[in-house]
């Protein structure tokens, strides 16, 4: 009895030893193109897990969405096509609908409101994630997101004119603005430029950096100088993977991911006014808005506050994040 207790006990060490011993390729997806800061950011991630790991973990990068839209890759995420990827909120709400709270118009007006936010946010943010199947790795803001143009955009009605890029897949976003009287066109994020082109779209809520990187700002050639939101991404690996790498790995992994994130996003955070500087040297116009059209924007998030709670933001989220705005207002 003793000895097939030991022989169990044997067997099962051998099969633990074997799984971890397998050397694993993480692959992993974004849009963003090679040459970016994000991509960037992968890369040293991917040098760094190979020395922490003994070459045991590499990362292989599908860069410039090859693989598809944001929604794309989480759905070949659930079906072992890829392993990972580097998204932003419109991937991550697939994942965990507490992302949602990201979407929030208007509502982050400083990198201190996203803190705030992020840090209130934190248990659900990872928690959820992974009981859906995904290990969150590090999480950092992208920039702000602006309205870019072909035409001057100064106010609601102005932007109610205009034929306005939406996520491919994101039926609600959709609903949420026919409902308030805008006219959105879903196409994926590859699609921008050609609609752009052929006149299908003329205005869209863009970070400057991806406006800058995919020559987006030589069509829609004007900006409204008004944060609109706060652009939120996440490294998400596959929970099935992630279980076969040794927990000594996955701790310095992490450790990894966290800290070159921070340093991504220290240096990001700057990144979108060089951005906007840049486009400003070849051609970009930067609208501001008087005080009476900035208040219009406000007026109209309010007038829409209830059309977003379960659609635009679910529902959970939604209570949650008035519960943290009642905080933030205390500050």
């Amino acid at each position: 009895m003793i000895l097939k207790s030991l022989y169990k006990i044997f067997l099962i060490f051998l099969l633990t030893q074997s799984l971890f011993a397998k050397k694993i390729i993480i692959k992993m997806a974004t849009l963003a193109p090679e040459g970016t800061e994000w991509y960037g950011l992968l890369v040293e991630m991917g040098q760094e897990w190979k020395k922490v790991t003994n070459n045991d973990v590499r990362l292989r990068i599908y860069p410039g969405g090859v693989v598809g839209d944001e929604r794309d890759m989480i759905r070949k995420i659930r079906i072992g096509q890829i392993h990972g990827a580097a998204v932003t909120t419109e991937g991550m709400t697939e994942v965990n609908h507490y992302f949602t709270s990201f979407n929030y118009p208007i509502l982050y007006q400083s990198y201190d409101d996203v803190d705030f936010v992020r840090n209130e946010l934190s248990e659900e943010l990872y928690d959820k994630t992974e009981e859906n199947g995904f290990k969150l790795l590090t999480m950092v803001d992208v920039g702000w997101v602006y309205w870019f143009s072909t035409e001057p955009v100064y106010t609601p009605s102005d932007l109610k004119d205009t034929k306005i890029w939406t996520w491919a897949g994101d039926y609600k976003a959709v609903q949420l603005y026919e409902k308030n009287g805008f006219q959105p066109i879903p196409l994926t994020s590859m699609d921008i430029l050609s609609g752009l082109q052929t006149g299908l779209i003329n205005s869209m809520g863009l970070n400057p950096m991806f406006a800058l990187s995919q020559q987006i700002f030589g069509l829609a050639d004007n900006m409204l100088d008004m944060k609109w939101g706060n652009l939120t991404a996440a490294v998400i690996v596959d929970m099935k993977i992630w279980k076969r790498i040794k927990p000594s790995y996955q701790t310095s992994m992490i450790t990894i991911a966290q800290d070159i994130g921070t340093k991504f996003q220290n240096k990001n955070r700057n990144s979108s006014n060089e951005a906007v500087d840049t486009m400003k040297e070849y051609g970009l116009t930067v609208n501001t808005p008087s005080k009476i059209q900035l208040q219009e924007w406000f007026d109209l998030i309010e007038t829409m506050d209830q059309s977003f709670r379960g659609s635009f933001i679910s529902e959970k989220a939604y209570d949650r994040l008035k519960e943290i705005k009642d905080k933030m207002d205390q500050r």
